[in-house]
């Protein structure tokens, strides 16, 4: 898949968990509660900023609804938000190994 990852990147620290929680489709809730355990409550979703982080990844097709349960809707990655994760996961290895060699030199 050849993609211009420059249209979709670098992506905030809360979308980077809204995507990140989505390899696994589930609902706004559950999300909201997957993100602030996976991040150690560093980052902490409130109902309007997940609502504005999927309206951009929907628009931009890097979720789709797959599901709706009661009122629930349930979103997963697309392929493409795949391949978008896993580019946003490369540049912070990158990031991370400069900061890394920095402070052994140092």
């Amino acid at each position: 898949m050849d993609i211009n990852y420059s249209k979709y990147l670098p992506v905030s620290e809360a979308t980077f968990y809204v995507m990140l929680a989505l390899t696994q489709p589930m609902h706004g809730y559950a999300l909201m509660q997957k993100v602030d355990s996976m991040s150690a409550g560093s980052v902490t979703l409130g109902p309007g900023t997940l609502y504005g982080v999927f309206g951009t990844l929907e628009k931009q097709a890097l979720i789709v609804k797959v599901a709706e349960q009661e009122r629930r809707k349930v979103y997963a990655l697309t392929e493409l938000g795949k391949a978008v994760l896993a580019e946003q996961v490369r540049r912070l290895e990158i990031m991370l190994d400069n900061a890394r060699a920095l402070q052994h030199a140092a």
